[in-house]
């Protein structure tokens, strides 16, 4: 992360607040389950907000950039800016669940908004948590790596195996070709022919690919 420059799109856990060179992105599925949560008539005002959003970002799906950004000014930002006024303006307080949702959404107001201004922006980070939902659900499993090398082998294979499935390799047939094959090559001496073993090249796309 020390040389990353640019937007991240997440949720507002406070840890994120310390990186250098960040833009945050707030996601909107996050604010969505704060006011599904809250479960009451008035909630369901905030969640008719984020489904307009939702409906419009369908539509806005397969244009370019430039196109949705174009779009999103049109026709998404009076929508998010009538939200936040709804919300800014909302007698909830206390501790309920309803003024959670409430202050959760003016607490990243900011980062909410960011998506309206780039077209290369993701309304949610939905396909961030679905890639490492496989690693969350096991992650008791984890906890017996017994020491800090076996987590870090254990990352890398996770890591490998998601990295595989994000490009449409069979995982199981990329392990046994990496692992079988690698061993048995110079790649001290020629580091580059490890490029041809990752998961997007040529070599393993023709290899690996799940059969359809």
């Amino acid at each position: 992360m020390e040389k990353f420059k640019g937007t991240i799109i997440c949720d507002g856990y406070s840890a994120y607040a310390g990186l250098p060179n960040v833009t945050f992105a707030n996601c909107w599925a996050h604010v969505r389950r704060k006011w599904l949560k809250a479960n009451s008539k008035n909630a369901e005002k905030g969640v008719e907000y984020c489904n307009r959003l939702y409906e419009l970002e369908r539509k806005f799906k397969k244009l370019s950039p430039s196109k949705r950004r174009k779009e999103r000014k049109k026709y998404s930002k009076p929508i998010v800016e009538e939200f936040l006024q709804w919300v800014d303006e909302s007698p909830f307080y206390g501790k309920s669940a309803l003024a959670e949702a409430v202050n959760y959404t003016l607490k990243h107001a900011e980062g909410l908004k960011a998506f309206l201004y780039d077209g290369r922006i993701a309304i949610d980070n939905n396909p961030a948590e679905n890639a490492i939902r496989p690693s969350v659900i096991g992650r008791k499993n984890w906890l017996f790596s017994v020491s800090e090398l076996g987590a870090d082998a254990n990352a890398i294979c996770l890591s490998l195996a998601e990295t595989a499935k994000a490009n449409g390799i069979d995982c199981y047939q990329y392990l046994v070709k990496v692992l079988t094959e690698l061993p048995n090559l110079p790649i001290h001496q020629q580091p580059e022919i490890i490029d041809c073993y990752l998961p997007w090249s040529k070599n393993i796309r023709e290899s690996c690919a799940i059969a359809k």
